[in-house]
């Protein structure tokens, strides 16, 4: 049996947000925000909610790949900004598109979302029992910052993007390479969305979330010691060098850090996809989007690599062929 990636889409909602309309309301300036992240414009969801994001990119994924809403088996999506806690988006992205005889559900691994979810749902596919999984990342990232936290909020953008998987019986449509996921336990480092425990039984009780929060030096470091290494050691466990790869796509944390990677791994920039410059950082969003925008200008890369690294602290890669 085996696996391949049919189709793959992204959605980017219309409203394009420059640095300078950020820096309207809050102490930054479009200069600090480009030499400091790379980051020009990024998309914001107005009106939109993450469910309808994400809907339209399974719609899309259908229609690329000539698949009826009735034969999808499975549906994942990636979120750390779902429509609520429950019911789960990808439930809602089922009933919005018409995929009855599918079972649904989110994955939270934060920017890491879209390798664990792909990973996740090539098992559900390679045992034979399924034929078809829709595997999204969607983020409404702008309702949970802080627009008064600059360390944080220029950040992040909005969006949608995924991959349709199909079960076949010839080897040659196999898309799965090799994977290496891993955690490291630090509810610090990142967080977003926290509900404290009551403290009293009491009838002011009322449930109340956190905005998003990143401590940047920690991840700053994290990526450029840990997951460098990670890459390096993964390629050389498949008896790669970094060289050997035709495309690299990372988790779209801002340019400076992607600069960092092709650096540690004595690669142009020219081997990597990025969209952060317009785009944001879409945390999880960032790597399909990617992949979608090289698949179509026609790409088609023998060994393409993606490593997703963020809250949790969760990472890993998928090493793909196309």
């Amino acid at each position: 049996m085996s696996v391949k990636i049919s189709a793959s889409a992204g959605y980017l909602p219309k409203r394009i947000v420059t640095n300078d309309e950020l820096a309207s309301i809050m102490e930054t300036s479009d200069e600090w925000i480009r030499s400091h992240t790379g980051i020009k414009t990024r998309h914001f969801a107005i009106g939109e909610n993450t469910s309808d994001m994400a809907a339209k990119v399974a719609v899309s994924l259908m229609e690329k790949a000539e698949v009826s809403p009735e034969e999808i088996d499975l549906i994942i999506v990636s979120t750390i900004s779902p429509d609520s806690i429950t019911p789960s988006t990808a439930a809602l992205v089922q009933g919005k598109t018409g995929c009855v005889n599918a079972f649904a559900y989110d994955i939270s691994a934060a920017c890491a979302g879209f390798v664990f979810a792909l990973s996740t749902a090539e098992k559900f596919i390679r045992c034979g029992q399924y034929e078809k999984a829709i595997v999204i990342s969607a983020e409404t990232n702008s309702k949970m910052m802080d627009f008064k936290d600059r360390t944080s909020a220029v950040f992040f953008g909005d969006g949608a993007a995924g991959v349709l998987l199909e079960s076949s019986q010839n080897p040659e449509d196999e898309s799965f390479i090799a994977e290496e996921l891993h955690a490291k336990g630090n509810g610090k480092v990142i967080h977003s969305g926290r509900i404290e425990p009551i403290q009293a039984i009491s009838a002011e009780n009322y449930p109340k979330m956190d905005a998003f929060y990143q401590d940047g030096r920690s991840v700053y470091n994290f990526v450029t010691d840990e997951i460098t290494v990670h890459m390096c050691e993964f390629l050389k466990k498949e008896g790669l060098k970094p060289e050997d790869l035709d495309l690299v796509i990372t988790h779209q944390a801002n340019l400076r850090l992607i600069e960092n990677i092709a650096r540690a791994l004595n690669l142009s920039l020219e081997k990597f996809q990025i969209n952060v410059q317009t785009a944001g950082n879409t945390s999880s969003v960032g790597i399909p989007l990617a992949l979608s925008e090289a698949l179509a200008q026609g790409k088609r890369p023998k060994r393409c690599l993606l490593t997703g690294f963020g809250a949790g602290l969760a990472y890993g890669s998928l090493l793909l062929r196309f």
